[in-house]
Protein backbone atom coordinates (compact mmCIF):
# COMPACT_ATOMS: atom_id res chain seq x y z
CA UNK A 1 0.00 0.00 0.00
CA UNK A 2 1.36 3.30 -0.61
CA UNK A 3 -1.38 5.91 -0.64
CA UNK A 4 -1.28 9.58 -0.75
CA UNK A 5 -3.50 12.29 0.31
CA UNK A 6 -4.33 15.97 1.35
CA UNK A 7 -4.88 17.33 4.88
CA UNK A 8 -5.92 20.94 4.18
CA UNK A 9 -4.54 23.46 2.06
CA UNK A 10 -0.61 23.09 2.55
CA UNK A 11 -0.33 19.33 3.57
CA UNK A 12 0.16 16.14 2.13
CA UNK A 13 0.36 12.89 3.80
CA UNK A 14 2.20 9.54 2.05
CA UNK A 15 1.20 6.18 3.56
CA UNK A 16 3.93 3.76 2.74
CA UNK A 17 3.23 0.11 3.87
CA UNK A 18 6.46 -2.52 4.25
CA UNK A 19 8.76 0.28 2.28
CA UNK A 20 11.75 -2.05 2.97
CA UNK A 21 10.25 -4.42 0.66
CA UNK A 22 9.85 -2.52 -2.27
CA UNK A 23 11.45 0.58 -2.64
CA UNK A 24 14.61 0.98 -4.26
CA UNK A 25 18.00 2.01 -1.83
CA UNK A 26 18.45 5.42 -2.95
CA UNK A 27 14.56 6.03 -2.15
CA UNK A 28 14.95 4.06 1.37
CA UNK A 29 17.86 6.26 2.50
CA UNK A 30 16.29 9.19 1.40
CA UNK A 31 12.98 8.28 3.30
CA UNK A 32 15.54 8.05 6.47
CA UNK A 33 16.88 10.87 5.90
CA UNK A 34 13.47 12.71 5.94
CA UNK A 35 12.48 10.74 9.58
CA UNK A 36 15.73 11.40 11.06
CA UNK A 37 15.06 15.64 9.75
CA UNK A 38 11.93 15.57 11.54
CA UNK A 39 13.47 13.89 15.28
CA UNK A 40 16.63 16.44 14.80
CA UNK A 41 13.95 19.05 15.27
CA UNK A 42 13.30 17.49 19.13
CA UNK A 43 16.68 16.09 19.92
CA UNK A 44 19.24 14.39 19.00
CA UNK A 45 18.17 11.82 16.03
CA UNK A 46 22.28 11.05 15.53
CA UNK A 47 21.88 9.17 18.96
CA UNK A 48 18.93 6.69 18.06
CA UNK A 49 19.86 3.66 16.91
CA UNK A 50 16.92 1.50 16.88
CA UNK A 51 14.10 0.97 14.62
CA UNK A 52 13.41 2.92 11.79
CA UNK A 53 16.67 5.55 12.12
CA UNK A 54 19.33 2.42 11.60
CA UNK A 55 17.80 2.34 7.95
CA UNK A 56 17.77 -1.15 8.19
CA UNK A 57 15.92 -2.95 4.56
CA UNK A 58 14.67 -5.98 7.31
CA UNK A 59 13.60 -3.49 9.56
CA UNK A 60 11.49 -1.73 7.01
CA UNK A 61 10.22 -4.85 5.74
CA UNK A 62 8.32 -4.72 8.85
CA UNK A 63 7.53 -0.74 9.35
CA UNK A 64 4.22 1.02 8.07
CA UNK A 65 5.39 4.98 7.67
CA UNK A 66 3.42 7.34 7.82
CA UNK A 67 4.92 10.91 6.69
CA UNK A 68 3.79 14.51 6.61
CA UNK A 69 4.95 17.17 4.45
CA UNK A 70 4.24 20.72 4.06
CA UNK A 71 3.72 21.67 0.45
CA UNK A 72 7.17 22.51 -0.74
CA UNK A 73 8.02 18.72 0.50
CA UNK A 74 9.41 19.30 4.16
CA UNK A 75 8.96 16.55 6.73
CA UNK A 76 7.20 17.90 9.24
CA UNK A 77 5.55 14.79 11.06
CA UNK A 78 6.02 11.13 10.94
CA UNK A 79 4.27 8.07 12.36
CA UNK A 80 6.67 4.11 12.06
CA UNK A 81 4.16 1.71 13.06
CA UNK A 82 5.77 -2.24 13.16
CA UNK A 83 3.66 -5.06 11.77
CA UNK A 84 5.23 -7.78 14.77
CA UNK A 85 4.19 -11.42 14.22
CA UNK A 86 3.84 -12.58 18.14
CA UNK A 87 3.73 -16.38 18.54
CA UNK A 88 -0.11 -17.28 20.21
CA UNK A 89 -2.00 -20.57 19.95
CA UNK A 90 -3.34 -21.84 17.46
CA UNK A 91 -2.01 -19.48 15.04
CA UNK A 92 0.32 -16.35 15.29
CA UNK A 93 -1.29 -12.64 16.10
CA UNK A 94 -0.31 -9.87 14.22
CA UNK A 95 0.43 -6.72 16.32
CA UNK A 96 0.11 -3.35 15.02
CA UNK A 97 2.55 -1.38 17.19
CA UNK A 98 2.04 2.40 17.31
CA UNK A 99 5.79 3.07 17.63
CA UNK A 100 7.72 6.00 17.00
CA UNK A 101 5.53 9.44 16.61
CA UNK A 102 7.58 12.82 15.89
CA UNK A 103 6.32 16.11 15.18
CA UNK A 104 8.23 19.27 14.23
CA UNK A 105 7.65 21.67 17.38
CA UNK A 106 6.65 24.44 15.40
CA UNK A 107 4.32 22.15 13.42
CA UNK A 108 2.36 21.25 16.73
CA UNK A 109 -0.59 23.50 16.10
CA UNK A 110 -2.15 21.72 12.92
CA UNK A 111 -3.55 19.10 15.15
CA UNK A 112 -2.10 15.82 13.39
CA UNK A 113 -2.83 13.14 15.68
CA UNK A 114 -5.61 11.79 13.33
CA UNK A 115 -3.76 11.43 10.92
CA UNK A 116 -0.30 10.03 13.08
CA UNK A 117 -1.91 7.33 15.22
CA UNK A 118 -5.37 6.60 13.76
CA UNK A 119 -5.26 6.45 9.48
CA UNK A 120 -2.65 3.82 8.87
CA UNK A 121 -4.98 1.67 11.84
CA UNK A 122 -7.97 2.51 9.64
CA UNK A 123 -6.70 1.52 6.30
CA UNK A 124 -5.13 -1.79 7.59
CA UNK A 125 -8.62 -2.69 9.20
CA UNK A 126 -10.33 -2.12 5.93
CA UNK A 127 -8.17 -4.03 4.21
CA UNK A 128 -8.86 -6.77 6.37
CA UNK A 129 -11.81 -6.95 5.26
CA UNK A 130 -13.29 -5.29 8.97
CA UNK A 131 -11.74 -8.16 10.97
CA UNK A 132 -10.52 -6.53 14.25
CA UNK A 133 -6.86 -5.54 14.42
CA UNK A 134 -4.81 -5.76 17.78
CA UNK A 135 -2.48 -2.69 18.20
CA UNK A 136 -0.08 -2.05 21.11
CA UNK A 137 1.83 1.45 22.20
CA UNK A 138 4.54 1.66 24.47
CA UNK A 139 4.86 5.05 26.16
CA UNK A 140 5.61 7.25 29.47
CA UNK A 141 3.52 10.32 27.64
CA UNK A 142 -0.05 10.80 29.75
CA UNK A 143 -1.17 12.65 26.50
CA UNK A 144 -0.42 9.19 24.31
CA UNK A 145 -2.03 7.04 27.41
CA UNK A 146 -5.17 9.07 26.68
CA UNK A 147 -5.19 9.57 23.30
CA UNK A 148 -4.54 5.68 22.75
CA UNK A 149 -6.87 5.09 25.47
CA UNK A 150 -9.96 6.96 24.04
CA UNK A 151 -9.52 6.21 20.12
CA UNK A 152 -9.38 2.10 20.69
CA UNK A 153 -11.30 -0.62 22.02
CA UNK A 154 -10.75 -2.93 25.06
CA UNK A 155 -7.75 -1.00 26.17
CA UNK A 156 -5.47 -2.33 28.85
CA UNK A 157 -4.58 -0.49 31.28
CA UNK A 158 -6.26 2.58 31.37
CA UNK A 159 -7.53 4.90 34.56
CA UNK A 160 -10.98 2.97 35.06
CA UNK A 161 -10.96 0.98 32.30
CA UNK A 162 -11.92 -2.55 30.83
CA UNK A 163 -10.15 -5.94 32.92
CA UNK A 164 -7.14 -7.33 31.91
CA UNK A 165 -8.30 -10.84 29.63
CA UNK A 166 -5.94 -13.73 29.47
CA UNK A 167 -5.24 -12.53 25.76
CA UNK A 168 -4.16 -9.11 26.79
CA UNK A 169 -1.71 -10.68 29.11
CA UNK A 170 -0.66 -14.04 26.98
CA UNK A 171 0.33 -11.21 23.79
CA UNK A 172 2.10 -8.51 26.39
CA UNK A 173 4.35 -11.39 27.34
CA UNK A 174 5.17 -12.73 24.10
CA UNK A 175 5.95 -8.86 23.17
CA UNK A 176 8.40 -8.68 25.80
CA UNK A 177 10.15 -11.66 25.26
CA UNK A 178 10.60 -11.52 21.60
CA UNK A 179 10.11 -8.14 20.44
CA UNK A 180 11.64 -5.91 22.78
CA UNK A 181 13.93 -4.55 19.96
CA UNK A 182 10.92 -2.83 18.13
CA UNK A 183 10.58 -0.33 20.72
CA UNK A 184 14.20 0.45 21.95
CA UNK A 185 13.97 -1.45 25.14
CA UNK A 186 16.81 -3.63 26.52
CA UNK A 187 16.69 -7.21 27.82
CA UNK A 188 17.61 -5.77 31.04
CA UNK A 189 13.72 -3.96 31.56
CA UNK A 190 11.80 -6.14 33.61
CA UNK A 191 8.17 -6.39 32.81
CA UNK A 192 5.49 -5.87 35.86
CA UNK A 193 2.46 -8.22 34.78
CA UNK A 194 0.07 -6.48 37.09
CA UNK A 195 0.41 -3.15 36.20
CA UNK A 196 1.53 -3.63 32.42
CA UNK A 197 4.38 -1.46 33.50
CA UNK A 198 8.03 -1.77 31.34
CA UNK A 199 10.26 -0.93 34.41
CA UNK A 200 13.66 0.63 33.20
CA UNK A 201 12.86 0.62 29.80
CA UNK A 202 15.83 3.55 28.14
CA UNK A 203 18.57 0.67 27.91
CA UNK A 204 17.94 -0.74 24.34
CA UNK A 205 18.70 2.13 21.77
CA UNK A 206 15.63 4.19 22.83
CA UNK A 207 17.99 6.29 25.44
CA UNK A 208 17.52 9.64 24.10
CA UNK A 209 13.80 9.26 24.31
CA UNK A 210 13.52 9.23 28.13
CA UNK A 211 11.46 11.93 29.75
CA UNK A 212 11.14 13.25 33.21
CA UNK A 213 7.94 14.16 34.61
CA UNK A 214 7.36 17.54 33.74
CA UNK A 215 8.62 17.16 30.15
CA UNK A 216 6.25 14.86 29.70
CA UNK A 217 2.91 16.23 27.72
CA UNK A 218 0.17 16.12 29.93
CA UNK A 219 -3.12 15.28 28.74
CA UNK A 220 -6.11 17.66 29.31
CA UNK A 221 -8.26 14.58 31.27
CA UNK A 222 -6.19 14.93 35.13
CA UNK A 223 -7.35 11.02 35.18
CA UNK A 224 -4.38 10.04 32.41
CA UNK A 225 -1.75 12.33 34.29
CA UNK A 226 -2.71 10.72 37.92
CA UNK A 227 -2.47 7.19 36.18
CA UNK A 228 0.86 7.71 34.73
CA UNK A 229 2.42 9.83 37.73
CA UNK A 230 1.03 6.42 40.13
CA UNK A 231 1.78 3.88 37.85
CA UNK A 232 5.48 5.07 36.25
CA UNK A 233 8.65 5.74 37.77
CA UNK A 234 9.97 8.69 35.80
CA UNK A 235 13.22 8.65 37.52
CA UNK A 236 14.18 5.25 36.57
CA UNK A 237 12.71 5.50 33.26
CA UNK A 238 9.08 3.48 32.90
CA UNK A 239 6.98 2.81 30.83
CA UNK A 240 3.47 1.64 30.07
CA UNK A 241 2.61 -1.02 27.84
CA UNK A 242 -1.28 -0.53 26.45
CA UNK A 243 -3.08 -3.60 23.92
CA UNK A 244 -6.60 -3.29 22.83
CA UNK A 245 -8.38 -3.04 19.32
CA UNK A 246 -9.11 -1.74 16.46
CA UNK A 247 -12.78 -2.57 15.50
CA UNK A 248 -16.04 -1.24 14.19
CA UNK A 249 -16.72 0.83 17.16
CA UNK A 250 -13.27 2.50 16.99
CA UNK A 251 -13.51 3.12 13.50
CA UNK A 252 -16.91 4.67 13.73
CA UNK A 253 -15.36 6.62 16.87
CA UNK A 254 -12.39 7.75 14.92
CA UNK A 255 -14.63 9.04 12.03
CA UNK A 256 -16.80 10.85 14.29
CA UNK A 257 -14.88 12.31 16.58
CA UNK A 258 -11.31 12.47 15.23
CA UNK A 259 -11.29 13.39 11.73
CA UNK A 260 -11.78 16.88 10.66
CA UNK A 261 -14.46 17.75 8.55
CA UNK A 262 -12.53 19.22 5.83
CA UNK A 263 -10.45 16.04 5.57
CA UNK A 264 -13.49 13.32 5.70
CA UNK A 265 -13.99 12.61 2.58
CA UNK A 266 -10.30 12.33 1.51
CA UNK A 267 -10.19 9.25 4.11
CA UNK A 268 -13.12 7.89 2.95
CA UNK A 269 -12.28 7.79 -0.46
CA UNK A 270 -9.01 6.41 -0.09
CA UNK A 271 -10.46 4.01 2.19
CA UNK A 272 -12.57 2.95 -0.75
CA UNK A 273 -9.68 2.99 -3.05
CA UNK A 274 -7.88 0.76 -0.55
CA UNK A 275 -10.89 -1.89 -0.15
CA UNK A 276 -11.32 -1.91 -3.93
CA UNK A 277 -7.85 -3.33 -4.16
CA UNK A 278 -8.55 -5.79 -1.34
CA UNK A 279 -11.99 -6.82 -2.57
CA UNK A 280 -12.38 -5.93 -6.00
CA UNK A 281 -8.83 -6.60 -8.01
CA UNK A 282 -8.78 -10.56 -6.84
CA UNK A 283 -12.22 -11.01 -8.21
CA UNK A 284 -11.25 -9.66 -11.77
CA UNK A 285 -8.00 -11.89 -11.62
CA UNK A 286 -9.74 -14.93 -11.10
CA UNK A 287 -12.56 -14.17 -13.67
CA UNK A 288 -9.77 -13.90 -16.16
CA UNK A 289 -8.33 -17.08 -17.13
CA UNK A 290 -6.87 -16.69 -20.05
CA UNK A 291 -3.67 -14.51 -18.32
CA UNK A 292 -1.34 -14.67 -16.27
CA UNK A 293 -1.43 -13.06 -12.58
CA UNK A 294 1.37 -13.96 -10.03
CA UNK A 295 0.42 -17.48 -9.27
CA UNK A 296 -2.09 -17.81 -11.48
CA UNK A 297 -2.20 -19.59 -14.43
CA UNK A 298 -4.07 -19.30 -17.60
CA UNK A 299 -6.63 -22.05 -17.91
CA UNK A 300 -5.71 -25.23 -20.31
CA UNK A 301 -5.37 -24.50 -24.01
CA UNK A 302 -6.47 -20.75 -23.79
CA UNK A 303 -4.57 -18.13 -25.85
CA UNK A 304 -2.05 -15.64 -24.29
Amino acid sequence: MDVTIRSGRDLTVRLMERPGAWMEADDLAALTADLRQVASKTLDAGSLTYGVFSGDKARLEQTIITLVRRHDGTPIAFNALAIMDVQTQPTPTEVLHLGLVMVDPDQRSKSLSWVLYGLTCFLIFLRRQFRPVWISNVTQVPAVVGMVSEMFSDIYPRPAGDRRTLTHLLLARRIMEDHRAVFGVGEDAGFDEEQFVITNAYTGGSDDLKKTWDEATKHRDAAYNTFCQDRLDYQRGDDVIQLGLMDLKAIRTYLVRDVPRSALLGVISTGIFVALQRLILPVIYWADSGRQWSILRPAKGAKE
